[in-house]
C-alpha cells in the first residue's frame, strides 16, 4: 500500500508492506534514491515483518521544498517522528543506508528504537575543519547541480570511487541504478546537499556511548573507507555488532539484495527485538 501523508506540512511518500505483521522496521534510502531502493530487498523477505519505505525530502515523490534549511537533520528526525505517530508504531527497527543510515542515526539519538541497523553509514564528521571543508564542497556541487542538471551530475556521481563496485553488476542492474538517479529533480538533490550533506550535519561521534539498543553495522567489503568508519563506531558503542559483507562494495542492498534481505531478516527476528 503506498499514499502520500502530510507530515509537518511536507508531503512524504511512504509505501507499506505486511501489514499488521508483528515486527516491524522502517527503511530509509541514501542519497539520489528513493523507497524503490528497496523493491529487490522486500521481495526477498518473508511476511512476518511489516515494512515501511519513505521517499525522504527532496527524493523520489515527497515534495521537494526550495529553502534548504527545511533539509536540516533536525527537521528531518521530526519528520520522521511525526510520521511514525501518525502510523501508530511504537516499537520498529530502524534501518539506514547511507545518508538515509545518517538520518536513522540522529533519530535513534533522540528516540526511541528497539534496534538499528546501519548500512554503509557514519555518525558524520568529528574535526570542524574536515566538516568546513566537506561543507564547502558539498554545496559547490550543490550549485553545480542546480547549473549542469541532472544527467550531468548523474554521469559526475556513478563514476566516483564508492560506488566502483557497481560497475561489475549486470547492464540491466547499472541502468536501474541510473534511471533511480535520473529521477531526482534538481532542486531536491541541490538542496539534500546544503541542508543534509555530511559537512553540514552535526556530528554524532559523542552520541555513541550513550546508545543502549542493539545497533548493527553492516559494511562491504570492497568499501574500505566504510569499513574503516565502522571500526571505530564499534569501539565506542556499547551494544552493537559489525558484519562485513564479502564480495560487495558501498550499497550492499543493491548489489546483492537476496543476501541482505537475509540477513536483516535474521537480525530483526532472531535479535531481542520486539
Amino acid at each position: 500500500m503506498e499514499s502520500l501523508i502530510t507530515v509537518r506540512s511536507i508531503q512524504m511518500k511512504v509505501k507499506r508492506y505486511n501489514t499488521g505483521a508483528k515486527k516491524k522496521a522502517v527503511l530509509l534510502h541514501g542519497f539520489t534514491g528513493s523507497s524503490k531502493t528497496w523493491e529487490e530487498v522486500i521481495a526477498s523477505l518473508g511476511p512476518s515483518i511489516e515494512l515501511l519505505t519513505i521517499d525522504l525530502i527532496g527524493h523520489g515523490e515527497s515534495d521537494k521544498p526550495e529553502n534548504a534549511s527545511r533539509y536540516f537533520a533536525q527537521e528531518q528526525v521530526e519528520d520522521l517522528h511525526a510520521l511514525i505517530q501518525q502510523i501508530g508504531w511504537d516499537h520498529f527497527t530502524l534501518i539506514g543506508y547511507s545518508m538515509g543510515g545518517r538520518l536513522a542515526l540522529a533519530y535513534a539519538s533522540k528516540y526511541e528504537v528497539d534496534c538499528l541497523i546501519l548500512e554503509s553509514s557514519s555518525p558524520g564528521l568529528k574535526d570542524e575543519e574536515a566538516r568546513i571543508q566537506r561543507k564547502s564542497a558539498d554545496s559547490s556541487l550543490a550549485e553545480k547541480i542546480l547549473v549542469d542538471g541532472v544527467i550531468a551530475f548523474t554521469d559526475h556521481w556513478e563514476q566516483i570511487p564508492l560506488f566502483d563496485s557497481q560497475k561489475s553488476l549486470s547492464l540491466k542492474k547499472q541502468q536501474q541504478i541510473r534511471e533511480e538517479r535520473m529521477s531526482q529533480t534538481a532542486i531536491g538533490l541541490s538542496n539534500s546537499l546544503k541542508g543534509f550533506s555530511t559537512g553540514v550535519q552535526p556530528s554524532l561521534w559523542d552520541k555513541l556511548v550513550s546508545l543502549e539498543f542493539p545497533v548493527i553495522m553492516l559494511t562491504g567489503e570492497l568499501d574500505k573507507k566504510f569499513c574503516e568508519i565502522a571500526k571505530k563506531m564499534l569501539a565506542i558503542l556499547p551494544n552493537a555488532d559489525w558484519k562485513i559483507i564479502n564480495g560487495v562494495g558501498h550499497a550492499i542492498h543493491v548489489e546483492n539484495p537476496k543476501l541482505f534481505a537475509t540477513i536483516v531478516e535474521d537480525i530483526i527476528l532472531k535479535e531481542d527485538v520486539r
